[in-house]
């Protein structure tokens, strides 16, 4: 039986335009692996309305679980809980659980809790907070949809929060072989391994250093026995 499937939209103007460099997928990539959840789409789009609304319908169609990164702060271009709401046809207000825990944690802080640090705690109905150690304003889950921060730290925190609610499959056992040599010599023997093993993901990825060609081949599967298999299978053809 395969492993569920999952889905990661990025929305941010800052993204796109290269002003940031995304870590959150990377990091979301290995902690899906590590539950047995094949991460099998990301999608990056622009603090775009519409286009966050099509890409959240498209993606939760698509895949059981949609993690979003992004756009849940308190400027004006952060759109994505509204955008949500939309996709999901429901209402979005500021809640009396979410402002409760940006009131308290404003109190400790001496801040105000503003009309602008308000809309982070705009939820649309039905759906449920994820809790945000790090800086309080809480992402939220609805439908198979998981919003929350662009921020490294805060993602990273969520995703801790939200994995264990998650029914995962077996952990997937990946093994690399180095081969040095060029990628038009090993396509061949790739091609009849990759037939043998059709439950594998096998990959090939080139590299260039000293002048030299080589290749890493990375053989994925969630039977280590059989990745094992594979592995052997083409050292033997490609010995050390």
């Amino acid at each position: 039986m395969s492993n569920p499937t999952a889905a990661m939209l990025v929305i941010g103007d800052e993204i796109l335009s290269g002003r940031t460099r995304d870590a959150n997928m990377y990091h979301l990539a290995g902690q899906l692996t590590d539950h047995g959840i094949d991460l099998k789409e990301v999608r990056v789009v622009s603090d775009d309305r519409d286009a966050i609304i099509a890409a959240v319908k498209a993606l939760s169609a698509a895949h059981e679980t949609v993690f979003t990164s992004g756009g849940i702060g308190p400027t004006h271009d952060d759109i994505t809980a509204d955008c949500i709401a939309a996709a999901f046809d429901t209402p979005i207000d500021v809640r009396d659980d979410a402002r409760a825990l940006l009131a308290a944690h404003y109190a400790k802080t001496g801040a105000e809790l503003n009309t602008a640090r308000l809309r982070m705690a705009r939820i649309p109905d039905g759906a449920t907070l994820i809790d945000n150690p790090v800086s309080v304003a809480p992402g939220f889950s609805i439908g198979n949809v998981h919003v929350m921060a662009g921020v490294p730290s805060v993602f990273q925190a969520m995703v801790e929060s939200v994995l264990p609610t998650l029914t995962g499959g077996a952990p997937l056992v990946s093994k690399t072989l180095r081969i040095d040599r060029g990628e038009g010599d090993i396509a061949g023997p790739l091609g009849d391994l990759a037939a043998t093993y059709p439950d594998l993901s096998i990959g090939s990825y080139p590299f260039q250093k000293g002048g030299k060609y080589g290749a890493n081949v990375v053989i994925r599967g969630t039977d280590g026995a059989m990745v094992d298999a594979a592995l052997e299978a083409l050292s033997s053809v490609f010995p050390a």
